[in-house]
Formats: structure tokens, sequence, C-alpha cells
């Protein structure tokens, strides 16, 4: 049981953070269905860092130069989606699948290319960090904390204080509810929804990095993030975009993901003989009949998805 916490907490925390990241993006008022992508991007930046990273580097600084370059990259993937659908008004939905399939060829490509250079018969789209995980873990009693659970509780903390106890937080949902009553009052629409997009490319990215270290040493990264960009965009459907709700989402569907990996060691699920695909696909499944019997109540910023014309009233 020890070890369903353990993984339902990880999980939960991914899928925690990169659903933040969407609920603030969906504030400014853009949809950003490119969380999938970014997540990708972000564990690229914090796999190749680690990967290059000297033997006998700090634990330190492997968790700093492993977060911080994870962090940049998935905000530097970010900006694809704020040129195209905030400087030019394109279709924000088309733009965020249009990043989730180039992100995966992207970084294949990009880790075959780097694998193929330091050997030539290496053509594998996998990345090793056996030692280099290790910095990000501390072993209490049984328990297997990592770094990354503080980080997402602090994260949680910052984004609830932020969107409800300060001026950014009410101009940033101002404009994803009326942009134009928002310009009409000196807001800069532009410049808020370029905040969202940003600090969404911020925690995706993060929520990348730490996806791919949940359990495993190495990620092949053919395989993308495995849908859990989308599972955690039903997190934020599901947590009507309050980060208490999500919080407490995350851990729901981080509760049904962790059993596929831990099932085997429950007794009572291992002599029910259930196919391991089908706990693979039961979180996705919980999150189909969870949006289809609550998405009907589901409030969404108002704003969201349409592109901000000043000249419009």
């Amino acid at each position: 049981m020890l070890l369903l916490l353990q993984y339902t907490i990880i999980f939960a925390s991914v899928l925690c953070l990169v659903a933040l990241g969407g609920c603030y993006s969906e504030h400014s008022g853009v949809i950003n269905l490119g969380l999938e992508g970014i997540m990708v991007m972000g564990a690229l930046g914090g796999a190749v860092t680690m990967f290059f990273l000297p033997a006998g580097t700090s634990k330190i600084v492997i968790v700093l130069a492993t977060t911080l370059f994870a962090i940049l990259v998935g905000m530097l993937y970010s900006c694809l989606l704020g040129v195209a659908c905030i400087n030019f008004k394109a279709d924000q939905t088309l733009i965020g699948t249009a990043m989730n399939l180039l992100a995966t060829a992207a970084a294949t490509v990009f880790v075959r290319a780097m694998n193929s250079s330091i050997n030539p018969d290496n053509v594998s789209s996998s990345i090793q960090y056996i030692q280099e995980k290790k910095a990000f873990l501390k072993y209490i009693g049984g328990f297997e904390f990592s770094w990354f659970m503080l980080m997402a509780v602090v994260l949680l903390v910052v984004a609830w204080f932020l969107l409800y106890k300060t001026k950014f937080g009410l101009r940033l949902m101002a404009c994803g509810e009326n942009p134009q009553a928002a310009d009409s009052v000196g807001i800069n629409v532009y410049k808020m929804r370029w905040a969202g997009v940003l600090i969404s490319g911020f925690l995706g990215g993060l929520g990348g990095i730490v996806y791919i270290t949940a359990g495993v040493s190495e990620w092949k990264f053919e395989m993308g993030v495995a849908g859990f960009g989308f599972l955690a965009l039903a997190v934020m459907i599901f947590g009507q975009w309050k980060p208490t709700n999500i919080a407490l989402a995350a851990l729901l569907f981080g509760l049904f993901r962790a059993l596929s990996n831990v099932y085997t060691g429950i007794p009572f699920l291992a002599n029910m003989n259930i196919p391991s695909t089908v706990y693979n696909m039961l979180p996705y499944i919980i999150s189909l009949i969870v949006l289809a019997f609550t998405s009907k109540n589901s409030r969404a910023p108002k704003a969201e998805g349409i592109p901000y014309d000043k000249g419009a009233r």
C-alpha cells in the first residue's frame, strides 16, 4: 500500500502541475491543447541535461539544472502557441494539436541524432539517467520521496494565491472572461495572454520531466508522454479551473494511474487476473466517464478560444 501511495502522489503531482498550466492559459483566454507536446519537450530538455552532466555532479546541481532546462524548453515551446494564437490569431485547437504531433516527432529525431553522433550503432530514441535520477529521491522509512512532490505542493499554493489574491490573477481572469472590458480599464490583454501561455509552458515543461522520472530510469521518446497531457486537461475540466479542485481531481486520477504500476503487489487485484492493459486504460476510461457526467455543469472562461481583436466591441 505504501508503494501505491508513493505512485499516486507522484502521478498526481504531474497531473496537478500540467493541469495548473492549462488553468493559467485558459483563464487568460487561450485554450492550450498543446500541453502534451509541451510535456514532451520539457522532458527532452531535462533528460538531455541529465545525460550530459559530468559524473560526480552534486545532487543539488543535478536537481536545479534539470528542472531549469525542462522549464526553459517548455516555455520556449509554448511560444509557438503564443505567436500563432495571440499575435496571428490562428485557431487555437489546430495549433495545439499540431504542437502535440510535432513534439514527439522532433524529440525522437533529436535523440536518435544525438545517440548516433556519440555511437553510430545506437539509433534508439532512448535516454538513460540511472544515477542522475537518484538526486531527486530521498528515502523516508520505506517511502520514496521525490523533491518534485514538494515542488508540486508549493506551486499549487502559489497558483491559488496568485489567481485569487493578487492583481495579476484578477487581471488574468478578466482577460479570459471579457477581454474588451479588461482592455477598457487599461489592462493589456495581449501581455496577459502571453503571461498565461508562458506560465503554462513553465508548468507543462516541469510536469514532463516529473513524468519521465516517475518510476523509470530510461525514457523512449517515440512514446511521447502516453496521453498524460490530455489526461491533465480532463483533470483541469473536472476541477472546474480552480487550483484546489484540480489538486483533488489529480489525486483521484493519479490513484487510477498508479494502480497500473503496482496492482501486481496487491493480492486482491493480482488474484483477479485482469490483463495489465485494462489497468493501463483505466485512468482514461475514468476520465471519459467523469467528463460525460460533469462537463454539462462545467463553466469554462467565457472568452477562451476566441482570438482577441482590440478593435472589436
